[in-house]
């Protein structure tokens, strides 16, 4: 038989998960999730220091699949999951809400990242151009394309840092 302290027990935690589910059925779902940062500077700090441990990553890994050491199948692998880290690193920065005198830094770091994301999906496109075996001028196109975006990416870096506060 069971005693009265169990069956409280039951149902108490019963009544916890009612109410939970409950809960969870009354709260909105789409609220929009916030992430916050206290120490802007450090946060940038941080942020920059992975981007350019990917960058440096992925320009060794674009070298190897230009030279032939890795297979593109390869390459299109590290760029799938470089992709995903950049894209994080990206909504964090939409979700991150900096203070006014940090959002310019902010913003022009974001559009680097996401520079940086659009020169990775090229180098994708370019592997599969090598896989396929497309023509060297069809692939010439998509080589300056790469060489702008990752400019480009370098370019929003500079205009982040000359804009973070004193």
């Amino acid at each position: 038989m069971a005693s009265k302290k169990g069956i409280a027990t039951t149902a108490i935690i019963l009544a916890a998960i009612t109410g939970a589910s409950f809960l969870m059925w009354i709260i909105p779902q789409d609220v929009e999730t916030t992430f916050v940062v206290i120490d802007y500077e450090n946060y940038l700090n941080g942020v920059k220091n992975i981007h350019e441990v990917l960058e440096e990553s992925m320009d060794l890994e674009y070298q190897n699949l230009q030279s032939g050491k890795i297979s593109p199948q390869e390459y299109i692998a590290i760029t799938e999951v470089t992709s995903s880290q950049v894209t994080t690193q990206i909504s964090e920065f939409v979700t991150s809400k900096p203070s006014e005198e940090w959002q310019s830094s902010y913003i022009n770091y974001m559009e680097a990242m996401k520079s940086f994301n659009s020169y990775i999906m090229e180098t994708k496109v370019l592997a599969n151009m090598i896989e396929s075996g497309s023509t060297e001028e069809e692939m010439n196109q998509i080589l300056e394309k790469i060489e702008s975006l990752k400019l480009e990416s370098r370019e929003f870096v500079k205009i982040s840092d000359q804009s973070r506060p004193g």
